[in-house]
């Protein structure tokens, strides 16, 4: 019960466990967010500036900081554009009723010590880290892995997966 007019919290103690519900979910790795390479993302998914013009994965020019984009009221979230050595193994289908499928969790396993968030849908993961830029790769053979490292961008949802660190790690990438 919330006893003063305009209150947001019951308490406190409430007020204390929202902050840290939301500092977890939202904290981004220090390398990812001290770039400028964040953009808006439309409901299908299209990427779009902070001032709701075309952004485009291979031009600079039309990305934003971390704090232009999470001020923009764009679109639907914030999406990250990965180059420049940053990249993401992403795990399409990977969690069924809060399980993580055995080979998604053999990549996970690969790849200790880096970021990993939830995917919007809620269940897919994405495993942020450092990776030399390279040609996508994408791998249907029961497993769903798509591997990027340029000219591409990730809808980022802050929804750290499990006991994730807030850092990145090289990243090993799943053979064929």
């Amino acid at each position: 019960m919330i006893v003063r007019a305009g209150a947001k919290f019951c308490s406190t103690r409430c007020r204390v466990a929202s902050a840290r519900r939301t500092k977890k979910r939202d904290a981004l790795p220090t390398e990812m967010a001290s770039e400028r390479r964040f953009v808006r993302y439309t409901a299908k998914k299209v990427p779009r500036m902070v001032d709701g013009g075309w952004a485009k994965s291979n031009d600079s020019a039309t990305w934003a900081s971390l704090q232009e984009a999470r001020a923009s009221d764009v679109g639907e979230g914030v999406g990250f554009m990965l180059g420049g050595g940053f990249g993401c193994i992403d795990l399409d289908h990977s969690i069924s009723d809060g399980v993580v499928a055995d080979w998604a969790r053999a990549v996970l396993d690969a790849n200790p010590g880096t970021y990993v968030e939830v995917s919007r849908s809620g269940e897919g993961l994405h495993i942020f880290g450092l990776l030399p830029e390279s040609g996508g790769r994408v791998i249907r053979d029961g497993r769903n892995i798509e591997v990027y490292s340029r000219e591409r961008y990730i809808a980022l949802t802050g929804a750290r997966f499990e006991d994730a660190p807030n850092k990145l790690a090289p990243l090993i990438v799943p053979s064929m």
